[in-house]
């Protein structure tokens, strides 16, 4: 047996891949589906409460939840014949939850997956695997852990179409050895020919690209449920600062946003800046959105921390490619970034994550 992971399970077909590799692998495996707590739930884990009395029940009787993915978990695991658990971590999606409505009232554009990786998928995860006795935490994230000379090192997934290792840049140094990536080493055809070989009815569902919490990618509408908002209506401006019209809500904009202004110009408008103080969205064209300097803090290091200049790449968005520049260190775990070559769109509160090749050395907010 090569020893015991708690693999976190969301119910679709990465994650389920990712339980018949590591069955296959010999690993003794226990399925874990983490619930936002958003429903009553029999196995409901308060803030503080000691796991192991909810793992000394019989498996698949601590309550079911109703949602589709958390059903499809729990018929993956009693297919593989592995333990299965699903527990409410309410505390820790309501601090994502907190995040993402600060971020955006602030004017600025979060990023909730990187922070549910930080605090939760590797984060709570990793101590409900200490309660436990695993050795391991897993996921189905497409990204690779492998040896170097400096140790685990955290590199893209080999399907650079589904490539996530940009938001896996902040989990902790310490914890690479004990993750394991399995699905980061095929392409995604690939997983769901092993999924559907498998006898997984999970094999072609669809992917989902919307955050958890925020029903069919209405943020505006989130933040007003959730916050209850008022008051953050206001002008566009253009970079003088002339009046172009009326906004109903700057939180519905981002940086480098063009489409669903509710505005029309003679030719394209984009977002340049959001002012959550003034309230004013900032209006120009495709040249304003140019950047040639980035100022980053909270650095997170996956190599050797630096203590000098030095050239790498730097991605500023999940979807964008990795470009040349150069690094320069600030103190207090800050940095400036000079891409070689200026980038559109880059947007405060994104991160910026620097790769040597397709190691990620680590990286930091974009401020």
């Amino acid at each position: 047996m090569a020893g015991r992971v708690v693999l976190a399970m969301s119910g679709g077909v990465d994650s389920s891949a990712a339980a018949v590799l590591l069955t296959r692998q010999g690993y003794e495996v226990i399925g874990l589906f983490m619930r936002s707590g958003e429903t009553e739930e029999v196995c409901a884990l308060p803030s503080g409460e000691e796991l192991l009395p909810v793992l000394n029940t019989p498996a698949h009787k601590q309550g079911c939840c109703s949602s589709e993915d958390a059903a499809d978990a729990r018929r993956v695991s009693d297919q593989l014949g592995i333990p299965f658990h699903s527990l409410n971590f309410k505390d820790a999606f309501t601090r994502i939850k907190d995040y993402f409505a600060d971020e955006y009232l602030a004017g600025r554009t979060p990023n909730p997956c990187v922070q549910c990786n930080n605090w939760l998928k590797f984060g709570r995860l990793w101590e409900f695997a200490q309660q436990v006795g695993a050795d391991h935490i897993a996921t189905g994230h497409y990204a690779r852990i492998l040896d170097g000379p400096d140790g685990p090192a955290l590199h893209c997934g080999r399907d650079a179409n589904k490539d996530q290792s940009y938001v896996l840049y902040g989990i902790r140094r310490e914890l690479l050895s004990r993750i394991l990536l399995p699905v980061g080493h095929f392409e995604k055809p690939a997983i769901r020919e092993l999924a559907e070989e498998a006898g997984l009815r999970v094999a072609q569902k669809k992917d989902s690209y919307e955050i958890c919490f925020v029903p069919n990618d209405d943020y505006a509408g989130f933040l007003k449920k959730y916050r209850g908002h008022e008051g953050t209506e206001g002008d566009f401006v253009d970079l003088e600062g002339n009046v172009l019209g009326q906004h109903a809500g700057y939180e519905k904009f981002t940086v480098g946003q063009r489409k669903g202004l509710g505005i029309t110009f003679g030719e394209p408008r984009f977002v340049v800046s959001v002012n959550a103080q003034s309230r004013q969205v900032v209006l120009g064209q495709r040249e304003d959105l140019a950047t040639s300097e980035i100022q980053v803090d909270g650095l997170n290091w996956l190599a050797p921390e630096p203590t000098d200049s030095f050239n790498c790449a730097v991605k500023v968005r999940y979807r964008n490619s990795a470009v040349p520049c150069h690094v320069q260190l600030t103190g207090d775990d800050c940095a400036t970034i000079v891409p070689d070559a200026p980038i559109y769109g880059v947007a405060p509160g994104q991160a910026g994550v620097l790769y040597d090749g397709d190691r990620v050395l680590g990286g930091g907010w974009i401020k």
